[in-house]
């Protein structure tokens, strides 16, 4: 295999991670759902190989790293080289299921800049969260 742009070289095994996160596009996955997923497929792929991949590929713009809190574990998220169409991309997390949702809203991005224009501060978007119940769970028998 050749080597990336940061010099790394891509094995077998990383190319699999890679393809997997791109064949899911707008999902989130843990380090242990993609172990899971190869394990499942008979694929044997290291849990440290699977963190290093997942952090060079955050290193290198592919796949966001997004950390919802100190209980929960970090997932990633295949970006490419775009990012979410409609303007910056913010998270919902049900409480009941745990669910990770993306919110891509122009009200929300208007709330940003009126935060930013108005207080001085800048929001991450990386690493807002709103906390609440899905759909799914909030209409379980719909």
């Amino acid at each position: 295999m050749g080597r990336t742009k940061s010099g790394s070289y891509n094995t077998k095994q990383s190319c699999e991670i890679l393809n997997y996160l791109k064949d899911n596009p707008g999902s989130h996955f843990t380090s242990q759902e993609i172990s899971d997923h190869f394990r499942s497929q008979g694929i044997n792929i290291g849990q440290a190989t699977i963190y290093r991949r997942l952090d060079r590929l955050t290193t290198d713009g592919l796949v966001n790293k997004y950390i919802i809190d100190e209980k929960s574990p970090a997932c990633y998220e295949y970006i490419g080289t775009e990012h979410c169409s409609h303007g910056k991309c913010y998270h919902m997390k049900c409480e009941k299921c745990g669910r990770l949702i993306h919110l891509s809203c122009e009200e929300i991005n208007a709330f940003f800049a009126h935060v930013s224009e108005e207080h001085g501060f800048l929001l991450d978007p990386k690493r807002t969260v709103f906390y609440g119940i899905c759909s799914e769970c909030n209409n379980p028998g719909s």
